[in-house]
Protein backbone atom coordinates (compact mmCIF):
# COMPACT_ATOMS: atom_id res chain seq x y z
CA UNK A 1 0.00 0.00 0.00
CA UNK A 2 1.36 3.06 -1.03
CA UNK A 3 2.14 5.89 1.27
CA UNK A 4 1.04 10.07 0.97
CA UNK A 5 2.71 11.85 -1.42
CA UNK A 6 5.13 13.78 0.92
CA UNK A 7 6.47 10.58 2.42
CA UNK A 8 6.76 8.79 -0.89
CA UNK A 9 8.65 11.54 -2.11
CA UNK A 10 11.22 11.13 0.57
CA UNK A 11 11.49 7.52 0.60
CA UNK A 12 12.81 7.82 -3.28
CA UNK A 13 15.01 10.47 -2.51
CA UNK A 14 16.10 8.97 0.20
CA UNK A 15 16.55 5.36 -0.99
CA UNK A 16 18.31 7.03 -3.88
CA UNK A 17 20.84 8.40 -1.41
CA UNK A 18 21.43 5.21 -0.18
CA UNK A 19 22.63 3.83 -3.40
CA UNK A 20 24.65 7.03 -4.43
CA UNK A 21 26.03 5.90 -0.87
CA UNK A 22 25.93 9.63 0.24
CA UNK A 23 23.01 8.40 2.88
CA UNK A 24 23.52 9.64 6.49
CA UNK A 25 21.48 9.35 10.01
CA UNK A 26 20.98 11.99 12.85
CA UNK A 27 19.58 9.48 15.35
CA UNK A 28 18.06 11.91 18.48
CA UNK A 29 16.85 10.36 22.08
CA UNK A 30 13.37 9.83 20.57
CA UNK A 31 14.49 6.60 18.66
CA UNK A 32 16.28 5.37 21.82
CA UNK A 33 12.72 6.22 23.85
CA UNK A 34 10.89 2.33 23.05
CA UNK A 35 13.71 0.84 23.96
CA UNK A 36 13.35 1.64 27.93
CA UNK A 37 15.52 4.71 27.76
CA UNK A 38 14.17 8.18 29.33
CA UNK A 39 14.25 11.49 27.26
CA UNK A 40 15.97 14.41 28.43
CA UNK A 41 13.05 15.85 30.92
CA UNK A 42 12.80 12.34 32.48
CA UNK A 43 16.52 12.31 33.19
CA UNK A 44 16.61 14.98 34.71
CA UNK A 45 13.61 14.85 36.28
CA UNK A 46 15.15 14.16 39.80
CA UNK A 47 17.95 17.02 39.69
CA UNK A 48 14.87 19.45 39.14
CA UNK A 49 12.82 17.90 42.46
CA UNK A 50 16.10 19.20 44.07
CA UNK A 51 16.31 22.39 43.09
CA UNK A 52 12.67 22.50 43.73
CA UNK A 53 11.86 23.33 40.05
CA UNK A 54 9.44 21.90 37.92
CA UNK A 55 11.10 19.94 35.02
CA UNK A 56 7.94 20.15 32.41
CA UNK A 57 7.20 23.84 33.12
CA UNK A 58 10.80 24.01 31.87
CA UNK A 59 12.36 24.73 28.29
CA UNK A 60 15.58 25.25 29.12
CA UNK A 61 17.12 21.61 30.40
CA UNK A 62 20.81 22.96 29.73
CA UNK A 63 20.19 26.07 32.18
CA UNK A 64 18.80 22.99 34.58
CA UNK A 65 21.66 21.23 35.16
CA UNK A 66 23.70 24.26 35.47
CA UNK A 67 21.58 25.43 38.40
CA UNK A 68 22.30 21.86 40.25
CA UNK A 69 25.99 22.12 39.81
CA UNK A 70 25.91 25.86 40.90
CA UNK A 71 24.65 25.04 43.76
CA UNK A 72 26.45 21.66 44.64
CA UNK A 73 29.68 22.75 43.55
CA UNK A 74 30.19 19.83 41.36
CA UNK A 75 28.60 17.10 38.36
CA UNK A 76 29.21 13.83 40.33
CA UNK A 77 25.32 13.51 40.84
CA UNK A 78 24.73 14.22 37.21
CA UNK A 79 27.43 11.71 35.80
CA UNK A 80 25.46 8.54 38.55
CA UNK A 81 22.70 9.59 36.50
CA UNK A 82 23.68 9.30 33.60
CA UNK A 83 26.07 6.14 34.28
CA UNK A 84 22.55 4.12 35.87
CA UNK A 85 20.17 5.21 33.07
CA UNK A 86 22.30 4.78 29.87
CA UNK A 87 24.21 1.25 31.28
CA UNK A 88 21.29 -0.59 32.04
CA UNK A 89 20.68 -3.50 29.41
CA UNK A 90 17.93 -2.70 27.08
CA UNK A 91 16.71 -3.91 24.08
CA UNK A 92 17.31 -3.07 20.58
CA UNK A 93 14.36 -1.48 18.71
CA UNK A 94 13.32 -2.43 15.11
CA UNK A 95 14.28 0.81 13.98
CA UNK A 96 17.69 0.39 14.57
CA UNK A 97 17.81 -2.77 13.57
CA UNK A 98 16.42 -1.20 10.02
CA UNK A 99 19.16 1.35 10.42
CA UNK A 100 21.99 -1.03 10.70
CA UNK A 101 21.12 -2.96 7.64
CA UNK A 102 20.47 -0.28 5.72
CA UNK A 103 23.98 0.88 3.66
CA UNK A 104 24.95 3.79 5.36
CA UNK A 105 28.27 4.42 6.39
CA UNK A 106 27.74 7.62 8.37
CA UNK A 107 25.44 7.80 11.84
CA UNK A 108 25.47 11.24 13.97
CA UNK A 109 23.83 11.18 17.79
CA UNK A 110 23.47 13.11 20.78
CA UNK A 111 22.50 10.05 22.73
CA UNK A 112 25.20 8.50 25.41
CA UNK A 113 23.36 5.20 25.13
CA UNK A 114 25.28 2.11 22.51
CA UNK A 115 22.09 1.09 20.90
CA UNK A 116 23.55 2.00 17.48
CA UNK A 117 26.54 0.40 17.71
CA UNK A 118 25.09 -2.88 19.19
CA UNK A 119 22.83 -3.00 16.30
CA UNK A 120 25.62 -2.77 13.68
CA UNK A 121 27.46 -5.36 15.40
CA UNK A 122 24.15 -7.50 15.48
CA UNK A 123 23.77 -7.04 11.73
CA UNK A 124 27.81 -8.29 11.36
CA UNK A 125 28.79 -4.89 11.17
CA UNK A 126 31.81 -3.51 12.50
CA UNK A 127 31.36 -0.06 13.80
CA UNK A 128 33.84 2.96 14.27
CA UNK A 129 32.61 5.05 17.59
CA UNK A 130 34.37 8.67 18.09
CA UNK A 131 33.25 9.38 21.75
CA UNK A 132 35.84 11.68 22.01
CA UNK A 133 37.95 14.16 19.55
CA UNK A 134 40.85 12.16 19.91
CA UNK A 135 39.19 9.64 18.14
CA UNK A 136 39.14 11.61 15.06
CA UNK A 137 42.42 10.91 14.26
CA UNK A 138 42.16 7.29 13.47
CA UNK A 139 40.48 4.93 12.15
CA UNK A 140 39.23 1.11 12.81
CA UNK A 141 40.47 -0.99 10.44
CA UNK A 142 37.90 -2.95 8.00
CA UNK A 143 35.08 -0.63 9.48
CA UNK A 144 31.38 -1.05 8.17
CA UNK A 145 30.58 2.32 8.96
CA UNK A 146 31.51 5.80 12.01
CA UNK A 147 29.17 6.68 14.81
CA UNK A 148 29.69 9.93 15.76
CA UNK A 149 29.02 10.55 19.63
CA UNK A 150 29.25 14.45 19.53
CA UNK A 151 27.88 14.81 22.73
CA UNK A 152 29.60 11.79 24.53
CA UNK A 153 29.13 8.08 25.56
CA UNK A 154 27.80 6.53 28.96
CA UNK A 155 31.13 5.19 29.44
CA UNK A 156 32.86 8.42 29.64
CA UNK A 157 29.93 10.61 31.79
CA UNK A 158 32.20 13.06 32.99
CA UNK A 159 33.02 13.87 29.65
CA UNK A 160 29.01 13.87 28.39
CA UNK A 161 27.83 17.23 26.93
CA UNK A 162 25.04 17.99 29.14
CA UNK A 163 25.54 21.41 30.80
CA UNK A 164 25.61 25.16 30.12
CA UNK A 165 29.48 25.13 30.94
CA UNK A 166 29.63 22.29 28.35
CA UNK A 167 28.50 24.02 25.52
CA UNK A 168 30.04 26.98 26.22
CA UNK A 169 33.25 25.18 25.97
CA UNK A 170 32.31 23.00 23.16
CA UNK A 171 34.12 24.84 20.46
CA UNK A 172 37.41 23.92 22.60
CA UNK A 173 36.67 20.57 23.84
CA UNK A 174 34.67 19.02 20.57
CA UNK A 175 35.19 21.58 17.85
CA UNK A 176 36.45 18.79 15.73
CA UNK A 177 33.35 17.11 15.94
CA UNK A 178 31.70 20.42 14.40
CA UNK A 179 33.71 20.84 11.74
CA UNK A 180 33.40 16.84 10.78
CA UNK A 181 29.64 17.45 11.14
CA UNK A 182 29.79 20.32 9.16
CA UNK A 183 31.36 18.81 5.71
CA UNK A 184 28.75 15.50 6.20
CA UNK A 185 25.35 17.97 6.40
CA UNK A 186 27.23 19.65 2.75
CA UNK A 187 28.07 16.12 1.42
CA UNK A 188 25.23 13.83 2.63
CA UNK A 189 21.64 13.50 2.73
CA UNK A 190 20.58 13.22 6.33
CA UNK A 191 17.42 11.76 8.03
CA UNK A 192 16.58 13.12 11.57
CA UNK A 193 15.05 10.14 13.75
CA UNK A 194 14.01 11.20 17.25
CA UNK A 195 15.27 14.83 17.12
CA UNK A 196 14.02 18.03 18.57
CA UNK A 197 16.22 20.39 16.70
CA UNK A 198 16.35 22.68 20.01
CA UNK A 199 20.16 21.81 20.52
CA UNK A 200 22.15 24.64 20.19
CA UNK A 201 25.63 23.09 18.88
CA UNK A 202 22.97 21.99 16.11
CA UNK A 203 21.63 25.09 15.20
CA UNK A 204 24.57 26.36 15.25
CA UNK A 205 26.21 24.22 12.78
CA UNK A 206 23.13 24.32 10.61
CA UNK A 207 23.24 28.22 10.90
CA UNK A 208 27.12 28.03 9.73
CA UNK A 209 26.56 25.97 6.75
CA UNK A 210 23.33 28.34 5.55
CA UNK A 211 25.26 31.09 5.68
CA UNK A 212 28.42 29.81 3.90
CA UNK A 213 26.65 27.86 1.25
CA UNK A 214 23.19 30.43 0.78
CA UNK A 215 21.03 28.62 -1.92
CA UNK A 216 23.00 25.86 -2.58
CA UNK A 217 22.56 23.88 0.51
CA UNK A 218 21.78 19.68 0.03
CA UNK A 219 18.68 18.90 1.24
CA UNK A 220 18.02 16.76 4.78
CA UNK A 221 14.88 15.33 5.95
CA UNK A 222 13.17 14.54 9.48
CA UNK A 223 10.81 12.81 10.73
CA UNK A 224 8.15 14.29 12.69
CA UNK A 225 4.82 13.96 14.41
CA UNK A 226 1.70 16.01 13.11
CA UNK A 227 0.53 17.48 16.39
CA UNK A 228 -2.86 15.70 17.89
CA UNK A 229 -6.06 17.23 18.49
CA UNK A 230 -6.37 14.40 21.18
CA UNK A 231 -3.29 15.54 23.07
CA UNK A 232 -4.89 18.60 24.49
CA UNK A 233 -7.51 18.43 26.90
CA UNK A 234 -8.42 22.09 25.88
CA UNK A 235 -8.40 23.46 22.45
CA UNK A 236 -6.56 26.64 22.66
CA UNK A 237 -3.57 24.49 23.86
CA UNK A 238 -3.70 22.09 20.75
CA UNK A 239 -4.10 25.42 18.71
CA UNK A 240 -0.78 26.88 20.34
CA UNK A 241 0.90 23.76 19.72
CA UNK A 242 -0.05 23.40 16.31
CA UNK A 243 0.73 27.03 15.69
CA UNK A 244 4.48 26.58 16.99
CA UNK A 245 4.87 23.64 15.46
CA UNK A 246 4.11 24.86 11.73
CA UNK A 247 6.57 27.78 12.45
CA UNK A 248 9.65 25.20 13.52
CA UNK A 249 8.69 23.71 10.25
CA UNK A 250 8.98 26.68 8.25
CA UNK A 251 12.01 27.40 10.30
CA UNK A 252 13.56 23.83 9.63
CA UNK A 253 13.32 25.14 5.99
CA UNK A 254 15.64 27.95 5.98
CA UNK A 255 18.48 25.33 6.96
CA UNK A 256 16.97 23.15 3.76
CA UNK A 257 15.36 20.40 6.51
CA UNK A 258 12.15 18.75 5.32
CA UNK A 259 9.93 17.80 7.95
CA UNK A 260 8.21 14.61 6.79
CA UNK A 261 5.17 14.78 9.02
CA UNK A 262 3.17 11.65 10.67
CA UNK A 263 0.27 11.11 12.43
CA UNK A 264 1.92 8.97 15.00
CA UNK A 265 5.32 7.78 15.43
CA UNK A 266 4.69 4.27 14.91
CA UNK A 267 5.21 5.08 11.37
CA UNK A 268 8.68 5.76 11.68
CA UNK A 269 9.17 2.13 11.41
CA UNK A 270 6.86 1.64 8.25
CA UNK A 271 8.94 4.12 6.93
CA UNK A 272 12.00 2.43 7.37
CA UNK A 273 10.88 -1.01 6.37
CA UNK A 274 9.73 0.53 3.17
CA UNK A 275 12.93 2.35 2.30
CA UNK A 276 14.81 -0.49 2.86
CA UNK A 277 12.42 -2.97 0.45
CA UNK A 278 13.02 -0.52 -2.10
CA UNK A 279 16.36 -0.39 -1.79
CA UNK A 280 16.54 -3.90 -1.77
CA UNK A 281 14.54 -4.42 -4.37
CA UNK A 282 16.58 -2.82 -6.56
CA UNK A 283 19.47 -5.78 -5.82
CA UNK A 284 18.70 -8.59 -8.26
CA UNK A 285 20.38 -12.18 -7.12
CA UNK A 286 19.83 -14.26 -10.18
CA UNK A 287 20.43 -17.88 -9.55
CA UNK A 288 20.78 -20.67 -12.17
CA UNK A 289 23.14 -23.97 -13.68
CA UNK A 290 23.05 -25.48 -16.78
CA UNK A 291 24.66 -28.24 -18.45
CA UNK A 292 21.83 -28.35 -20.96
CA UNK A 293 19.83 -25.39 -22.06
CA UNK A 294 16.44 -27.92 -22.53
CA UNK A 295 14.10 -27.37 -25.61
CA UNK A 296 16.73 -24.08 -25.77
CA UNK A 297 19.67 -24.09 -28.18
CA UNK A 298 23.00 -22.63 -26.26
CA UNK A 299 23.75 -19.53 -28.69
CA UNK A 300 19.84 -18.81 -27.69
CA UNK A 301 20.00 -19.20 -23.87
CA UNK A 302 23.21 -17.46 -23.91
CA UNK A 303 21.76 -14.71 -25.88
CA UNK A 304 19.04 -14.57 -23.35
CA UNK A 305 20.75 -14.52 -20.33
CA UNK A 306 23.03 -12.03 -21.83
CA UNK A 307 20.15 -9.77 -22.58
CA UNK A 308 18.38 -10.48 -19.56
CA UNK A 309 21.40 -8.57 -17.71
CA UNK A 310 22.16 -6.15 -19.67
CA UNK A 311 18.38 -4.84 -19.94
CA UNK A 312 18.36 -5.10 -15.88
CA UNK A 313 21.37 -2.73 -15.57
CA UNK A 314 19.31 -0.33 -18.03
CA UNK A 315 16.65 -0.25 -15.89
CA UNK A 316 19.00 0.78 -12.86
CA UNK A 317 18.86 -2.60 -10.87
CA UNK A 318 22.11 -3.81 -9.78
CA UNK A 319 22.58 -7.79 -10.41
CA UNK A 320 24.30 -10.31 -7.69
CA UNK A 321 25.39 -13.61 -9.37
CA UNK A 322 27.54 -16.39 -8.16
CA UNK A 323 28.78 -17.55 -11.43
CA UNK A 324 26.60 -20.40 -12.00
CA UNK A 325 27.78 -23.20 -14.72
CA UNK A 326 26.26 -22.44 -17.79
CA UNK A 327 24.83 -19.19 -16.66
CA UNK A 328 26.96 -16.43 -14.86
CA UNK A 329 29.30 -15.55 -17.75
CA UNK A 330 26.15 -15.13 -20.20
CA UNK A 331 25.05 -13.14 -16.76
CA UNK A 332 28.21 -10.86 -16.54
CA UNK A 333 28.78 -10.17 -19.95
CA UNK A 334 25.57 -8.43 -20.33
CA UNK A 335 26.07 -6.43 -17.42
CA UNK A 336 29.38 -5.60 -18.57
CA UNK A 337 28.08 -4.34 -22.37
CA UNK A 338 25.90 -1.99 -20.36
CA UNK A 339 28.72 -0.47 -18.25
CA UNK A 340 31.12 0.16 -21.04
CA UNK A 341 28.20 1.82 -23.44
CA UNK A 342 27.76 4.26 -21.03
CA UNK A 343 29.88 6.79 -18.91
CA UNK A 344 27.31 6.84 -15.92
CA UNK A 345 27.47 3.94 -14.59
CA UNK A 346 30.74 2.15 -12.76
CA UNK A 347 30.88 -1.96 -12.84
CA UNK A 348 30.05 -2.15 -9.54
CA UNK A 349 27.03 -0.21 -9.36
CA UNK A 350 25.36 -3.08 -11.15
CA UNK A 351 27.50 -5.84 -10.69
CA UNK A 352 28.28 -7.86 -7.64
CA UNK A 353 30.06 -10.70 -8.43
CA UNK A 354 30.39 -13.53 -5.94
CA UNK A 355 31.70 -16.89 -7.40
CA UNK A 356 31.79 -19.76 -4.83
CA UNK A 357 34.98 -21.19 -3.12
CA UNK A 358 36.13 -24.24 -4.41
CA UNK A 359 38.38 -25.98 -1.45
CA UNK A 360 38.30 -24.79 2.42
CA UNK A 361 41.08 -25.28 4.61
CA UNK A 362 40.87 -25.92 8.84
CA UNK A 363 38.06 -27.67 10.02
CA UNK A 364 34.74 -25.84 8.20
CA UNK A 365 33.69 -27.93 5.42
CA UNK A 366 32.46 -27.12 2.12
CA UNK A 367 28.59 -27.61 2.33
CA UNK A 368 28.87 -25.08 5.13
CA UNK A 369 30.83 -22.54 3.87
CA UNK A 370 28.43 -22.74 0.71
CA UNK A 371 25.44 -22.03 3.15
CA UNK A 372 26.79 -19.39 4.70
CA UNK A 373 28.10 -17.90 1.37
CA UNK A 374 24.68 -18.33 0.11
CA UNK A 375 22.90 -16.76 3.03
CA UNK A 376 25.21 -13.28 2.65
CA UNK A 377 25.02 -13.39 -0.96
CA UNK A 378 21.06 -13.74 -1.02
CA UNK A 379 20.92 -11.27 1.81
CA UNK A 380 21.57 -8.63 -0.44
CA UNK A 381 19.01 -8.79 -3.03
CA UNK A 382 15.24 -8.02 -2.80
CA UNK A 383 14.52 -10.11 -5.92
CA UNK A 384 15.75 -13.86 -6.95
CA UNK A 385 15.36 -14.84 -10.57
CA UNK A 386 15.61 -18.58 -11.17
CA UNK A 387 16.55 -20.21 -14.68
CA UNK A 388 17.07 -23.74 -15.40
CA UNK A 389 18.72 -25.57 -12.74
CA UNK A 390 20.53 -28.85 -13.57
CA UNK A 391 24.29 -30.86 -13.64
CA UNK A 392 25.84 -33.45 -14.46
CA UNK A 393 26.64 -36.25 -11.56
CA UNK A 394 29.82 -38.29 -11.57
CA UNK A 395 28.18 -40.74 -13.98
CA UNK A 396 27.57 -37.96 -16.63
CA UNK A 397 24.11 -37.89 -16.18
CA UNK A 398 21.69 -34.91 -16.10
CA UNK A 399 20.39 -34.41 -12.87
CA UNK A 400 18.65 -31.24 -10.76
CA UNK A 401 20.67 -28.56 -9.18
CA UNK A 402 20.26 -28.78 -5.61
CA UNK A 403 22.01 -25.15 -5.30
CA UNK A 404 18.69 -23.58 -6.97
CA UNK A 405 16.39 -25.51 -4.51
CA UNK A 406 19.00 -24.35 -1.33
CA UNK A 407 18.81 -21.20 -2.92
CA UNK A 408 15.08 -20.70 -3.30
CA UNK A 409 14.50 -21.44 0.32
CA UNK A 410 17.13 -19.21 1.91
CA UNK A 411 15.47 -16.37 -0.67
CA UNK A 412 12.36 -17.17 1.28
CA UNK A 413 13.53 -17.25 4.77
CA UNK A 414 14.72 -13.80 4.27
CA UNK A 415 11.96 -12.48 2.36
CA UNK A 416 13.20 -12.17 -1.07
CA UNK A 417 10.67 -11.86 -3.62
CA UNK A 418 11.23 -15.19 -5.99
CA UNK A 419 10.80 -14.98 -9.60
CA UNK A 420 11.54 -18.64 -11.47
CA UNK A 421 11.35 -18.69 -15.39
CA UNK A 422 9.30 -21.74 -15.87
CA UNK A 423 9.64 -22.18 -19.36
CA UNK A 424 13.83 -23.07 -19.08
CA UNK A 425 12.42 -26.00 -17.89
CA UNK A 426 14.40 -28.24 -15.01
CA UNK A 427 14.51 -27.02 -11.29
CA UNK A 428 12.99 -23.49 -12.17
CA UNK A 429 10.38 -25.04 -13.50
CA UNK A 430 9.87 -26.93 -10.27
CA UNK A 431 9.74 -23.67 -8.35
CA UNK A 432 7.49 -21.71 -10.50
CA UNK A 433 5.19 -24.76 -10.02
CA UNK A 434 5.31 -24.29 -5.98
CA UNK A 435 4.94 -20.63 -5.88
CA UNK A 436 1.80 -20.59 -8.23
CA UNK A 437 0.03 -23.35 -6.30
CA UNK A 438 0.44 -20.80 -3.42
CA UNK A 439 0.44 -17.92 -5.11
CA UNK A 440 -1.22 -15.35 -2.43
CA UNK A 441 1.94 -16.29 0.04
CA UNK A 442 4.67 -16.36 -2.45
CA UNK A 443 3.32 -13.35 -4.40
CA UNK A 444 0.65 -11.19 -2.46
CA UNK A 445 -2.74 -10.55 -3.54
CA UNK A 446 -2.08 -8.45 -6.78
CA UNK A 447 -3.92 -9.65 -9.50
CA UNK A 448 -1.36 -7.57 -12.20
CA UNK A 449 1.53 -9.79 -10.53
CA UNK A 450 -0.30 -12.60 -10.79
CA UNK A 451 -1.35 -12.56 -14.62
CA UNK A 452 1.81 -11.70 -15.35
CA UNK A 453 3.82 -14.67 -13.14
CA UNK A 454 1.52 -16.91 -14.81
CA UNK A 455 3.13 -16.02 -18.62
CA UNK A 456 6.39 -17.18 -17.39
CA UNK A 457 5.51 -20.66 -17.46
CA UNK A 458 2.93 -20.41 -21.07
CA UNK A 459 4.68 -21.87 -23.59
CA UNK A 460 3.67 -19.97 -26.20
CA UNK A 461 5.68 -17.20 -24.82
CA UNK A 462 9.18 -16.67 -26.74
CA UNK A 463 12.11 -16.84 -23.98
CA UNK A 464 13.11 -13.40 -24.77
CA UNK A 465 9.43 -11.75 -24.12
CA UNK A 466 9.80 -13.17 -20.26
CA UNK A 467 12.93 -10.46 -19.84
CA UNK A 468 10.05 -7.40 -19.83
CA UNK A 469 7.82 -9.48 -18.03
CA UNK A 470 10.15 -9.96 -15.38
CA UNK A 471 10.81 -6.11 -14.95
CA UNK A 472 6.88 -5.47 -14.94
CA UNK A 473 6.50 -7.36 -12.02
CA UNK A 474 9.92 -6.02 -10.21
CA UNK A 475 8.27 -2.21 -10.86
CA UNK A 476 4.80 -3.83 -9.69
CA UNK A 477 6.62 -4.73 -6.58
CA UNK A 478 8.31 -1.54 -6.31
CA UNK A 479 4.62 0.52 -6.45
CA UNK A 480 3.57 -1.75 -3.16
Amino acid sequence: MRMKPEIEKFIEIYTKALKDNTAAVFVGAGLSKSSGFVDWKSLLRPIARELRLDVDRETDLIALTQFYINEHGGRHRINQLILDEFAKKTQINENHRILARLPISTYWTTNYDTLIEDALRESDKTPDVKKEKENLSTNLSKRDAIIYKMHGDVSQPHNAVITKDDYEKFDKTRHLFSTALEGDLVQKTFLFIGFSFSDPNISYILGRIRNLLGENKREHYCLMQRVQKKSFPKNRDYIYAKTKQELQIKDLKRYCISAVLLDDYSEITKILRRIENKYKLKHIFISGSADDYGKYKEKSAQLFLHNLSKNLCRNNFSIITGFGLGVGSAVINGALEHVFSTKYQHVGECLTLRPFPQYVTGKQKLPELWQQYREEMIGMAGIAIFVFGNKKNKKNELIDADGLWKEFNIAINKGVRAIPIGVTGFVSKKIWQQVWNKRRKYLGNNKKIHNLFKKLNDPKIKLTQTTSVIIQIINLYLEE
